[in-house]
């Protein structure tokens, strides 16, 4: 406990890296998504403890934050990386789901839904112009929502939340355009791995939309043929894009590499997985079998991914906790 004090090097190096680090747990959180969904049981369990775990930490200082020191919370709150609180809830959210775990499940979902307004409006209040990735969780919380509003709708034959869902579904593909607008193209280049957002947004949208797909059943009938043809053309045509914008990344990061540890690399993480998963969904879900292979692919280079910037974020915390040690 006492490396968590509150004058301690660990606790200090945490705090400078709120609310970012709530990446950390999006990504754990989609791995963890994507191992179950590869049937890699064990894998995913440990991913999603950790993941929980971390969550749980985040959310302690969430708290403590609008508890104790509510003028540094407030400025938090008003950055793009406020809004992975609401995403990494429910990415976890959606794991438990698949566990049968539908009570906890439902429990991250109304919290979610009620730091979504509030914190989305605190975020779009202080946009400019040229933005970095993180502009674009605004589409990624409105599309975790719709994700775990469809996930449930489908587990407890609930239509209100699959309705919600489609609408929570285009409201996100309509701020991704916004974003889109006051992203500054140069991070593709300069960024420092927030840049990954851009296709991870349209990642988690096909993801959505697949799920919408999904949801749908013959005691249910929430889609007629025509609405049904829609979701499906614009759910592949989201996986398109979302493809398309990870092979400019990819390409950017090989033409100029950014190789030294940064904790918005959590957020390069994200996207990966989020594409791997959107891809395996995608294929199931509009029977295109052959779409499995690429997206088994991409979940395992995400989990590469995912191991390195786990180590540079050890490395980092102990070089703090070094670099203050009584000497």
């Amino acid at each position: 406990m006492s490396g968590f004090s509150p004058h301690s090097p660990l606790r200090a190096w945490w705090s400078r890296r709120r609310p970012a680090a709530g990446a950390a747990v999006m990504a754990t959180g989609i791995i963890s998504v994507g191992l179950d969904l590869t049937g890699h049981e064990t894998l995913s369990r440990i991913a999603l403890v950790l993941g929980c775990a971390a969550w749980l930490g985040l959310a302690a200082e969430f708290a403590a934050g609008l508890l104790r020191e509510r003028a540094r919370w407030a400025a938090d709150a008003g950055t793009p990386g406020a809004l992975t609180a609401v995403a990494a809830t429910t990415v976890l959210g959606t794991r438990l789901s698949a566990s049968g775990r539908q009570t906890l499940a439902e429990a991250l979902l109304a919290l979610s839904a009620l730091l979504w307004p509030v914190l989305t409006v605190l975020v779009v209040r202080h946009w400019k112009r040229r933005m970095p990735g993180g502009v674009f969780l605004c589409c990624v919380a409105t599309q975790g929502l719709a994700v775990l509003c469809a996930t449930l709708a489908a587990a407890e034959s609930a239509a209100w939340l699959a309705h919600t869902a489609l609408v929570l579904f285009w409201l996100g593909l309509v701020l991704y355009g916004v974003a889109l607008a006051r992203f500054d193209l140069r991070q593709v280049l300069e960024g420092p791995g927030d840049q990954w957002i851009a296709g991870g947004a349209l990642a988690i949208s096909a993801l959505a939309g697949s799920k919408l797909l999904a949801a749908d059943s013959a005691r249910l009938y929430l889609w007629n043929d025509d609405d049904h043809g829609v979701l499906r053309a614009v759910t592949v045509a989201l996986l398109v894009l979302d493809l398309a914008w990870y092979a400019v990344l990819l390409v950017a990061e090989g033409v100029r590499p950014r190789p030294r540890y940064d904790v918005r690399r959590w957020a390069t993480v994200f996207p990966m997985g989020m594409t791997a998963i959107a891809t395996l969904l995608v294929s199931a879900t509009v029977d295109v079998p052959w779409l499995r292979t690429p997206g088994e692919v991409l979940l395992w280079i995400s989990v590469a991914a995912w191991l390195a910037v786990a180590a540079g974020t050890v490395g980092s915390a102990l070089a703090a906790v070094r670099s203050t040690a009584p000497r």
